[in-house]
Order: C-alpha cells, then structure tokens, then sequence
C-alpha cells in the first residue's frame, strides 16, 4: 500500500514505519505543501495527516481534497484531542491518535 504521511516530527515517522507500517511504501512530508505537491505528482493509497504542521493545519488539505472531490481514504493522527476532532470535522475517514499507533492497521 502506498501511503502519504504528513507528519513533521520525523523521527516519529520514522518509528511509525518501522514499527508499525514496514510492509507499506511510505512517503513523509512535513508540511501541507509538501503533501500538495506529492499528491499532485504521485498516486496514493491511504493518507495520514497530523493537525499541527510546518506551514499550516492539516484541516486546510483535508477541506481541499474534499471539497475537490478526492475520495483517497485520510486517517487524521493527532496526539491532540482538539486537533482530532478539528481533522475530523474536516471529512477524515477515521482518527487514530498518536498514542494508539498500535492500532493504525485498523484504520488504513
């Protein structure tokens, strides 16, 4: 599976891969146009995306993609509740929060 993570805190994503996603292909941006510009450029399956990032709030790329009409499934992964539920607001297919990466398998 191909996933985009759009996480800023990379040695976190490194762990998330390694621990919990080895079998997947995963891509990591830091940052909402860094995710624009991989989206654009390259097919994916699944999207992950953290709400506080380098250039924005993950809320702003999920709206986008929505109101665009991209279907590709978006987990939102906050460790925070408000970032959560404002990612969930915007149209996430699920959450899963960081302290239950254990379980992303579940939601991807």
């Amino acid at each position: 599976m191909k996933i985009l993570f759009v996480e800023n805190h990379s040695v976190f994503a490194q762990q998330v891969i390694t621990h919990f996603l080895p079998l997947h292909q995963v891509t990591v941006v830091p940052s909402l146009s860094g995710a624009r510009a991989s989206l654009a450029a390259n097919p994916f399956d699944v999207l992950l995306v953290d709400y506080d990032l380098d250039d924005g709030k993950g809320e702003e790329l999920i709206r986008e993609l929505r109101s665009a009409g991209n279907t590709i499934r978006i987990v939102g992964v906050s460790a925070r509740e408000e970032g959560n539920a404002a990612l969930q607001q915007a149209g996430v297919d699920a959450i899963c929060n960081k302290m239950e990466f254990n379980r992303i398998q579940e939601f991807i």
